[in-house]
C-alpha cells in the first residue's frame, strides 16, 4: 500500500498562511455540492482486489446489504447499527453491543478512509475488508448463520435480480461480503473537514486557536509520529498503557501474532498492543480507545501528552510526559475539532431495500 506524504507542514505555517488565498463567499442560492463517490481529488486512489473489482451496481447492491437488518441473527442489527454517522463511524457506546443481546470487549472502530488499511480491527487480525465483513457478520457482531441468510436473500426477487446482474448468478456468502466491502470502499471517504479546506487554501478555515493546536499536534506534543499523513494514522500498533491494569488485561495484537514485534522495522512489543485510530471525526466518537474507557476528547488528549499509562509494554519511543499547559490541551482540542467529518449525511441517506 502506497503511505501518504505528510501534509501538515506546520513548520511553514507562516509563510503557507501569508500565501493562502482568501475564501470565496459562495453564492446564497448556490445548492449543496452533490455527493460524489470515491476519493477527494488529491487523496491518492485506493488499492482495489483484482478479485472483487468496483461497479456501481455492485456499490449501490453493497449499500442495500450494509443498511439490512435481515443480514443478522435476530433482524435487529445490521452494519450501519454499529457505524452511525453521528457518532464519527461508531456506535458511540463504550464496548459494542452484539446479536441476540450479547455484549463484546471492545469498541467500534471507525471505518472512515477504512479503503486505505490493509489490517482490520483493533488488533489488525483480518486482512482484508472482505474478511472484515464476514467476520462482524458470522461472529458476535451480527451473529448470522451466513448459508441461512443468503438462502432468504435469493428468495427475495429484488435481491436476487441484483445478484444475478452484479455477480452472474446467486447471493452467496462470498458475493454478499464483496458487494459490502465494494460500497464501502466508494463511500467512506473523509476529506471535507475544516482542516482539508485550509491545507488546500482556505487562511480561514481555522481559528488561531486551532493553528495553534496544529503546531503543537506536529512539533511540541508529539502527536503526528503516530497519527501521520493525511489519514491520521501510521497503521501500527502501540501499547499507550490503556486497560493494562485489570486482572486479565487485552493483550490486544499479542492474541494476533506470536511474534516478538509488532513492526518488522521498529522494535515494537506486541502486548497490549493496538492500532492507531485514525483522528478524523475523533471529536464524534466518544468513548474513547479500544475499551471505551476515556469519556471525552479533553480527557484523551490528556492521556496521551502525560505519556500514556504506565506499563511493562509502554511503547516509550513514541509517548512520553509533553509537559503541556491547559492552554496547549485546549488548542489541541480545538484542532482535532478541525477533522469533523461533513460528508457523512449525503452518504449515509438509507436506499431502499428490496
Amino acid at each position: 500500500m502506497r503511505v501518504f506524504s505528510l501534509f501538515l507542514a506546520f513548520a511553514a505555517f507562516a509563510a503557507a498562511l501569508a500565501c493562502a488565498p482568501a475564501a470565496e463567499e459562495p453564492a446564497e442560492d448556490m445548492p449543496p455540492p452533490a455527493f460524489v463517490p470515491g476519493p477527494p481529488a488529491d487523496f491518492e486512489s485506493p488499492v482495489i482486489p483484482p478479485d472483487n473489482p468496483q461497479t456501481p451496481e455492485k456499490v449501490a447492491l453493497g449499500k442495500q446489504l450494509y443498511f439490512d437488518t435481515r443480514l443478522s441473527a435476530d433482524g435487529t442489527r445490521s452494519c450501519y447499527t454499529c457505524h452511525l454517522v453521528e457518532n464519527g463511524l461508531t456506535d458511540g457506546k463504550p464496548v459494542a453491543e452484539g446479536a441476540l443481546g450479547r455484549v463484546l470487549t471492545r469498541s467500534s472502530p471507525t471505518l472512515w478512509n477504512i479503503a486505505y488499511h490493509t489490517q482490520f480491527y483493533w488488533d489488525g487480525r483480518s486482512g482484508s475488508l472482505e474478511a472484515q465483513a464476514r467476520a462482524a457478520w458470522t461472529g458476535g457482531n451480527m451473529g448470522a448463520d451466513a448459508d441461512a441468510v443468503v438462502a432468504e436473500l435469493n428468495a427475495i426477487p429484488g435481491y436476487a435480480e441484483q445478484f444475478e446482474a452484479v455477480f452472474g448468478g446467486a447471493a452467496t456468502p462470498d458475493n454478499v461480503v464483496q458487494a459490502i466491502a465494494a460500497f464501502e470502499r466508494d463511500a467512506f471517504y473523509c476529506g471535507d473537514t475544516a482542516y482539508d479546506d485550509w491545507r488546500r487554501g482556505d487562511a480561514s478555515a481555522m481559528s488561531e486557536e486551532a493553528m495553534r493546536g496544529a503546531e503543537l499536534f506536529t512539533a511540541g506534543a508529539g502527536c503526528a509520529t503516530c497519527h501521520s499523513g493525511v489519514l491520521f494514522t501510521d497503521m501500527k500498533f502501540h501499547n499507550v498503557g490503556i486497560g493494562m491494569d485489570a486482572d486479565e488485561p487485552d493483550l490486544g495484537r499479542a492474541r494476533v501474532t506470536e511474534e516478538d514485534v509488532c513492526s518488522t522495522t521498529e522494535d515494537e512489543p506486541c502486548q497490549g498492543a493496538f492500532k492507531t485510530p485514525t483522528l478524523r471525526d475523533i471529536s464524534k466518537s466518544a468513548p474513547y480507545f479500544h475499551d471505551g474507557s476515556v469519556a471525552t476528547l479533553e480527557e484523551a488528549v490528556r492521556l496521551m501528552a502525560s505519556g500514556g499509562l504506565a506499563n511493562p509494554y509502554l511503547d516509550t519511543d513514541e509517548l512520553m510526559d509533553r509537559q503541556l499547559s491547559d492552554e496547549q490541551i485546549a488548542d489541541l482540542v480545538a484542532f482535532l475539532h478541525t477533522l469533523d467529518c461533513n460528508g457523512g449525511p449525503q452518504i449515509f441517506e438509507p436506499p431502499t431495500l428490496p
